[in-house]
């Protein structure tokens, strides 16, 4: 589950404990698992409520009463998800953990962790829209009727509905659907939480951050009681999430009143919103979303009867058996709700990618063709192109530079001062000036923003913040100011190296358009493969995740930090967690045109008509920090999200529920094992290769020798005939039998097998594609093979 790169820095992984724990004793949360309800479409309260009383009574056994298992309980999963979070002491836990999961009934008990948060431009750059908002004729916007009345819900931290929030407001829009079972949960909000016919829904669940000693209990704690009972966004990260999912289109959306100036439109936005807030940030600099209050809103989110459940957060790679966010999925994907959840924000460097479970959609971020670019021009006429979302100095003279290390306080190291450090930069030496300061080993945004504060309060007249990197973001300083890449800074360097009087000015920020090559992986972007089943590829897809503008939060600073007291009602963030909700606003689009797809089908047709090249006709590339490299579906999956595509693929790879129980039956699950999925009775085939899973892509992690592969597509087009190419890489040989399938019906299924063979041994990873193709539909999936084995 994937916060945007501008507040990872603001959530940390936090373990669950548990509240009204005296100072002698650890407390801790635990899930109980008991699998699925089966209540029907008439259940009551009433229903609900018995389930409540059998859990009490199951939980007091073992606790020593019914009143102390009571006071215990945090949640009742009462719904469509089975089971119980509770507290209990570490020493209590120990033994009782034991005694729980002996009862024939329990499937799971884990301990409840946490998890961190992981456009005017994109739309366009998507050909939904031209450049003054407006959807192009044969769009998907057009063609799907802008994802009219999908009901869409986001976890996160809620959402702002404040006048200017124009994003959510219901002018114009008709009636709720009558499918629509969800609440607003706004009676506690101080100021009047109201939803509407646009935000149909809002909920909070709180109770595992209550039951965190590091959460509202905390002395360090930035949210007050009046804040905690509320459905309120004040972080800003679920509003900006849920626009660009569902978001209004709203014309003259911009920053400051001058950067990404257009319309800022979510990717349904005549779609309905639920808002369930499971995020909260207990204290400076951290927060958590914590597993309880997560399963609790999947499981109303299914019962109120959304569509599509976006989700922008996630913590470590697991197993599908060990992580209770996949459990919690697929009790959604079995009653047609799509989920689709961001990568995560652990790239480059190594294979980190979250939220693995096939039947979850997982995003990578990449990059659209706009930047916003600040120009630095040195009085010897040298122009440094650095990057900026700050204001600009006066135009009518050039300042002084200074290198921080010559600005240092007289009790501050010259390493700490090269930094910018708090309370390094002494004001009498700065005062007027233009700060030169590094980034450093953590050149992360907080640390970026942090050293803009200190030339801020020193009194600089800007700041060039000089990066040993070429891949510069963007930042939201409180002065006048640019980064620049390390190529730049040694040209920088050098200019401060041959004059004693030094001066540049930094020229105003501004968007800077259809750059090339576009798009490409950010640096930031989580990687595949996957760390725990490695034959399912991951992530899925790649979709715009760098520079989005859209709604956020008057309640906080655009930066976050109290040092900030500006109020934005847009905003431009970066992160995995904005390329998530962009494909959940394309999945919404394709639940409006095409409701009798299984979630399966929906993520097929996104994921075999994306696209591997990017706007040059190259291969696309992907950001390595130092370099750009060329990109592979461990960074991208399918490729990039192309929704014109998508909305007419010819042919899906679908899969049921019964695929996905073969799937777990060929990783060696047990019945028992199976039950946290199923609630029937299951059975295992007697064999079943894992390779052999209906996915859209192929991935064989290690190849001896030879292995067949087979696949089966569906037919949701016109009766066509389609024929295989494979574009094999070196050292492979792979062929397709048969070659032609001819499909004279829509529904009609037709199976194939792919057969992978080694040429030349001893191959590192390598990469193909087969395409199929009646010459109007081109339906493609990556072949990844991994290291060759004789």
């Amino acid at each position: 589950m994937a916060l945007a790169k501008h507040s990872i820095f603001f959530f940390t992984f936090i373990l669950f404990s548990f509240i009204q724990a005296p100072t002698f004793a650890i407390r801790n949360s635990y899930i109980v698992y008991l699998g699925s309800h089966s209540h029907g479409p008439e259940a009551t309260d009433a229903d609900f409520d018995r389930v409540t009383e059998s859990h009490h009574q199951l939980l007091g056994s073992f606790l020593g009463g019914y009143s102390v298992a009571k006071e215990a309980m945090m949640y009742s999963y009462t719904r469509f998800i089975n089971g119980f979070a509770a507290v209990m002491e570490e020493n209590v836990a120990a033994e009782s953990k034991v005694r729980i999961f002996a009862y024939p009934k329990v499937l799971k008990v884990l301990e409840s962790k946490g998890r961190k948060l992981h456009t005017t431009r994109s739309w366009e750059f998507m050909l939904q829209t031209d450049s003054n908002g407006v959807a192009l004729r044969g769009s998907t916007f057009k063609r799907a009727r802008f994802g009219a009345d999908t009901i869409i819900a986001n976890i996160d931290t809620g959402v702002c509905v404040w006048p200017e929030s124009q994003s959510f407001s219901d002018e114009g829009m008709g009636p709720i659907p009558s499918k629509w079972k969800g609440a607003c949960d706004g009676d506690k909000d101080p100021l009047g939480f109201r939803c509407n016919r646009k935000l149909i829904g809002a909920r909070y669940f709180n109770k595992g951050y209550l039951a965190d000693p590091s959460g509202a209990g905390s002395p360090n704690a930035v949210l007050n009681q009046t804040q905690i009972h509320t459905p309120r966004d004040y972080d800003g990260h679920g509003s900006h999430t849920l626009s660009t999912a569902g978001g209004n289109s709203v014309h003259r959306a911009n920053m400051f009143g001058h950067l990404a100036n257009g319309t800022a439109s979510g990717g349904s936005p005549l779609a309905r919103l639920a808002t369930y807030k499971v995020c909260w940030p207990p204290v400076l600099h951290s927060g958590s979303c914590h597993d309880s209050d997560i399963l609790a809103a999947i499981d109303m989110a299914i019962h109120d009867g959304v569509d599509v459940i976006s989700v922008s957060l996630g913590g470590f790679p697991s197993t599908y058996l060990g992580d209770i966010f996949s459990i919690g999925a697929f009790h959604a994907y079995k009653n047609g709700v799509n989920v689709v959840c961001s990568t995560g924000n652990d790239g480059p460097s190594r294979p980190f990618v979250t939220n693995i479970a096939p039947w979850v959609f997982t995003v990578a971020a990449s990059t659209i063709d706009r930047d916003f670019q600040a120009r630095v021009q040195l009085q010897n006429g040298k122009i440094l192109v650095g990057a900026s979302l700050s204001e600009s100095l006066p135009q009518d003279k050039f300042y002084p530079i200074i290198a921080s290390a010559n600005a240092r306080r007289d009790n501050s190291t010259i390493n700490d001062a090269n930094l910018c450090l708090e309370g390094t930069i002494d004001p009498k030496k700065v005062e007027g000036k233009i700060l030169v300061c590094m980034s450093g080993v953590d050149s992360s945004t907080a640390s970026r923003v942090e050293k803009g504060y200190e030339a801020f309060r020193a009194g600089a007249a800007g700041m060039i913040l000089s990066d040993k990197l070429d891949d510069i973001e963007p930042d939201m300083y409180m002065l006048p100011a640019a980064n620049i890449k390390y190529q730049d800074t040694l040209a920088l360097l050098s200019y401060l190296q041959s004059t004693k009087n030094p001066v540049a000015t930094i020229y105003p920020p501004s968007d800077v358009f259809n750059l090339k090559p576009s798009p490409a992986v950010a640096s930031f972007s989580s990687r595949g493969p996957s760390s725990f089943v490695p034959e399912i590829l991951k992530p899925d897809i790649t979709a715009p995740g760098v520079n989005i503008l859209a709604a956020y939060s008057p309640a906080v600073a655009p930066t976050i930090f109290s040092f900030d007291n500006r109020s934005v009602p847009y905003t431009i963030l970066s992160g995995t967690s904005m390329s998530c909700p962009h494909v959940s606003g394309v999945v919404g689009l394709l639940r409006t045109l095409h409701p009798e797809w299984s979630p399966a089908a929906v993520k097929s047709a996104i994921m075999t008509s994306a696209k591997a090249r990017d706007s040059t006709g190259h291969p696309m590339l992907a950001s390595d920090d130092e370099a750009m490299k060329k990109a592979t579906p461990f960074d991208y999956g399918s490729g990039h999200i192309r929704p014109n595509k998508a909305i007419d693929p010819g042919l899906v790879y679908d899969s049921t529920v019964k695929d996905y129980l073969d799937l777990m039956c060929g990783l060696n699950y047990t019945a028992k094992d199976l039950r946290l999925f199923y609630d029937a009775p299951c059975k295992c085939p007697y064999s079943y290769d894992i390779l052999n899973f209906n996915y859209p892509s192929v991935t064989v992690p290690v190849l001896y020798g030879l292995v067949n592969v087979t696949r089966t597509l569906k037919n949701v087009g016109s009766p066509a005939t389609y024929v295989a190419r494979v574009l094999s890489p070196p050292g492979l040989a792979i062929n397709v039998q048969p070659k032609n399938l001819k499909f004279e019906k829509l529904g009609e299924e037709k199976s194939f097998t792919l057969t992978i063979q080694v040429k030349s041994h001893g191959l590192d990873t390598v990469f193909g594609m087969l395409i199929w193709s009646d010459g109007k539909h081109f339906v493609r999936s990556p072949i990844t093979v991994g290291g060759v084995k004789v």
